[in-house]
C-alpha cells in the first residue's frame, strides 16, 4: 500500500512537472532559451495588490539568486519579447496573463556631473555596462519617475510612438508591477559569493514567496494524492477479514500437493 501511495505521489508530481514544462510558459518557470544564453523567469501575478515595487523586485531576484532583469542587446530584447509572447497565450482564461508591466533591471541615480542628460542617468541594477535602450516615445520623462518597466498593454490602442507592448518607460518606484528575473549560468556561484548584504525593509522571506507562489498547485496536489492514500489504507485495515478470504488464501501454500484427475 505505501509502495502505491508513493507511485501515486510521482505520478502526480510528473504530471504537473509536464504541464509547467509544456509549450506554453507559465509564471514563475525558469526558462533557458539556449545552453549558453542566460535563463529567465517571469513573475506575474494576476492581483494587482500581490505585485510588488522596484525595490521589492530587486530584493526578490537576489533572494532566488538572480538580478533583476538587464537588457543587454536588440536579441535579447526580442527573446524576452518572445517569452512573454507565449506567456501570454492563455490570456483570457486563468492559465494565461493579460495587462500588466514587467519591471526591468534599469533605473535612475543622481549625479554631481552637469553635463549628461538624464537618459545618461540610467544604468542597470546587476552592474552591467549594456547601453542598449528600447525606449517608447518622448521617454524617459524623468522627474520623479527613476525605475523602469517593460510595457506589457496587450489591449491598450497605438500611442504617438506606435504599439506601447514591449517598450520601455520610466515610472515611480513605487509603484506595484509584476518583474522578470534573470540568472548567469555562468556566474551562479559568484553571485551566491559577492552578493550584497540585504538593506530593505521587507522580510525577505515573503518576497521569496513572490518566486514560489506559483509551486503551490503542486504541493496541494501531492497532499491530496498522499492524503487520499493514506485513508484508503486505513479503511482497508479497518475491514475485517471474511473467513472465506482467509481460507481462499491459503489454498496454494497447502503443503500437501494435490492428486491429479
Amino acid at each position: 500500500m505505501l509502495v502505491r501511495c508513493g507511485l501515486a505521489v510521482v505520478m502526480v508530481t510528473l504530471m504537473v512537472i509536464a504541464v509547467g514544462h509544456g509549450a506554453r510558459v507559465v509564471s514563475g518557470q525558469t526558462l533557458c532559451p539556449g545552453p549558453s544564453s542566460p535563463c529567465y523567469k517571469m513573475a506575474y501575478f494576476r492581483s494587482v495588490t500581490s505585485r510588488v515595487s522596484f525595490s521589492e523586485a530587486v530584493q526578490a531576484c537576489d533572494t532566488d539568486k538572480g538580478a533583476l532583469l538587464s537588457i543587454e542587446s536588440e536579441q535579447e530584447q526580442r527573446t524576452v519579447q518572445a517569452l512573454l509572447q507565449e506567456l501570454r497565450s492563455g490570456a483570457g482564461s486563468d492559465s494565461g496573463i493579460a495587462d500588466g508591466d514587467f519591471w526591468i533591471g534599469l533605473t535612475r541615480t543622481e549625479t554631481s556631473e552637469q553635463n549628461r542628460s538624464c537618459p545618461g542617468l540610467y544604468h542597470w541594477t546587476d552592474g552591467s555596462s549594456a547601453t542598449y535602450r528600447h525606449w517608447y516615445e518622448d521617454e524617459p520623462s524623468c522627474g520623479g519617475e527613476a525605475c523602469v518597466v517593460m510595457y506589457h498593454q496587450p489591449t491598450a490602442l497605438p500611442g504617438v510612438g506606435g504599439a506601447y507592448l514591449h517598450q520601455w518607460n520610466d515610472d515611480r518606484c513605487n509603484m506595484k508591477h509584476n518583474f522578470i528575473c534573470k540568472y548567469h549560468k555562468e556566474s551562479t556561484t559568484v553571485k551566491e559569493k559577492e552578493a550584497p548584504p540585504q538593506t530593505q525593509d521587507t522580510d525577505s522571506g515573503t518576497l521569496l514567496l513572490y518566486i514560489l507562489i506559483p509551486t503551490i498547485p503542486l504541493l496541494l496536489l501531492i497532499l491530496v494524492a498522499s492524503g487520499s492514500c493514506c485513508c484508503q489504507k486505513l479503511h482497508r485495515n479497518t475491514k475485517p477479514r471474511s473467513k472465506t478470504l482467509t481460507d481462499q488464501s491459503n489454498l496454494w501454500i497447502s503443503s500437501s500437493p494435490k492428486a491429479h484427475v
